[in-house]
């Protein structure tokens, strides 16, 4: 088997060009927060494009992007614009009254017959909290100054959009670029390879808004039903923490325990409920049919790029961890795997 693999592939051509790929990903690491936009801005327009190839039968490709882009960016708006009316004000009053509650849960849970006899007490509980509180409270105020810095953050999204933008329009001369980096014997199979993980990773998008917006409604709906209080603003932290998997969820749900504890036991079971069935939704309709037909990968591969993503890539590359479990395994798959058969 190798005997005829090994003549085949090892050239000095195509160990020149490993040793070119290798030296690339080493640049990559170095300019990882460019090279995480660029994918990023990749993954949207792959997810764009079957509406760009549709429309392009009428209008010219550039048109067609423009067009694509520009309805795009008017949904978000129409989008975000009452999401923001919405939460504007349960954001502000929540960034206050934060403390006081993470004090009143405290002060509860001290007071419970079985800390004493457990010992609990002699733990440096405050610390422990303080430190928890004070982690909680950078998650949501970076999230605050997101809008705040609204400058630099205009800037990047304005340079994400012309990049979205050419990878739409020029999608063919891109892929006619790309494919003269590789030996001619290799440019089929790097082509296949190319369309394989543009169809995977462009469905990403969809498959994230469909799973964020699954958690987001239930979690709205069901604790307006109960009277909870920051109902809109808890149901819209969980959608937007849902982007990161396990983790995410987890951190939403401590925070929504914090808030409505001070409400009583009412509000705090049905927060437990409400969130029980949101990721029982989540996890067992929605996310398998959506992340498992698109992009057909097993959970342990994305928990193993999540981590991987968290430590070398930070928050912007556990985002797109899926997306990047996806293109890693297609390439795995099609140039090791397939080999074997």
């Amino acid at each position: 088997m190798f005997e005829n693999i090994f003549p085949k592939y090892i050239t000095a051509k195509n160990i020149i060009f490993f040793i070119m790929a290798i030296l690339f990903l080493i640049f990559i690491i170095k300019i990882q927060d460019i090279a995480i936009m660029f994918f990023a801005s990749y993954v949207i327009a792959c997810s764009l494009n079957p509406l760009v190839d549709k429309i392009e039968k009428k209008f010219k490709r550039s048109v067609a992007a423009a067009i694509v882009l520009g309805i795009s960016l008017l949904v978000l708006i129409l989008i975000f614009i009452p999401i923001i009316m919405l939460v504007g004000n349960e954001l502000k009053n929540f960034s206050t009254a934060f403390p006081d509650y993470f004090n009143a849960l405290y002060d509860s849970i001290m007071k419970l017959p079985f800390i004493g006899k457990l010992g609990i007490y002699q733990l440096d509980w405050q610390g422990i909290i303080s430190s928890v509180s004070s982690y909680t409270s950078n998650i949501v105020n970076q999230i605050i100054n997101i809008g705040i810095n609204i400058s630099s953050a205009f800037i990047y999204l304005i340079v994400s959009i012309i990049i979205i933008y050419y990878f739409m329009a020029d999608k063919t001369t891109i892929r006619d670029t790309y494919l003269h980096l590789f030996p001619k014997n290799m440019r089929e199979k790097a082509g296949s390879i190319a369309d394989i993980i543009s169809k995977k990773i462009g469905g990403y998008i969809v498959a994230l808004i469909a799973t964020m917006a699954s958690v987001g409604l239930i979690m709205i709906a069901g604790l307006s039903i109960f009277r909870v209080d920051y109902a809109v603003f808890l149901g819209i932290l969980t959608a937007v923490f849902d982007i990161i998997p396990v983790v995410g969820p987890l951190i939403a749900f401590i925070i929504g325990i914090i808030i409505t504890f001070e409400s009583g036991w009412g509000a705090v079971c049905a927060l437990i409920g409400v969130f029980a069935v949101a990721q029982l939704v989540e996890n067992n309709l929605v996310r398998p049919y959506v992340f498992g037909k698109i992009l057909d990968l097993h959970p342990i591969m994305i928990y193993l790029f999540l981590f991987i993503t968290a430590k070398y890539m930070g928050i912007a590359g556990v985002i797109f961890a899926p997306a990047i479990a996806a293109t890693v395994c297609v390439l795995i798959e099609e140039l090791y795997m397939k080999n074997l058969e």
